[in-house]
């Protein structure tokens, strides 16, 4: 599905349908805490409790997956459509209908999941809810992650004043 559309709503709609708990980390993360900031991809983290893995599964199911995918850190090929292998996956990027959907299992500096749900933030855009995780949890992922886009994010993320737009905050 290279070059596959990108429809973030899409997607959490069909993780809502689901009702698939998860948190939105990432480039979106990043632009709801009013830094503006492209990205092509959704990524997110989910509660890893069996019933959740099954939920995603099936919004999956609805979004045409590929039958594998690689993980990038593990270097193995795993079936997004199998819950078993999203339960063994650490990063799996996968290509959707909808775009592509990383499914990050434990990003760098993330808290414990259940401690990110209570601190993130509700958003609801053309009537799908999303929730992102809060500002200081997204700040210490971006700085444990360390790359050079993570390190911009960071220095937006925590300067007063102007972003990389331009505009105030």
């Amino acid at each position: 599905m290279t070059g596959a559309p990108y429809r973030p709503l899409e997607l959490f709609a069909a993780l809502n349908r689901h009702g698939v708990d998860f948190l939105v980390i990432g480039g979106i993360a990043v632009q709801a805490h009013a830094v503006p900031r492209s990205t092509l991809d959704v990524d997110i983290v989910i509660d890893r409790a069996p019933a959740n893995v099954r939920r995603l599964r099936d919004a999956l199911a609805d979004l045409d997956p590929p039958e594998t995918v690689v993980d990038p850190l593990s270097h193995v090929e795993l079936d997004p459509r199998d819950e078993v292998d999203l339960a063994r996956g650490r990063l799996l990027p996968i290509p959707t209908r909808a775009g592509r959907l990383d499914l990050v299992a434990d990003p760098p500096g993330a808290d414990h999941y259940p401690t990110m749900a209570e601190r993130a933030v509700a958003l609801e855009i053309d009537g799908v809810a999303f929730r992102v995780v809060g500002l200081d949890d997204l700040i210490a992922m971006k700085r444990a992650a360390g790359r050079p886009k993570d390190l911009l994010d960071l220095a937006d993320l925590t300067a007063p004043g102007p972003r990389r737009d331009g505009e105030d905050d």
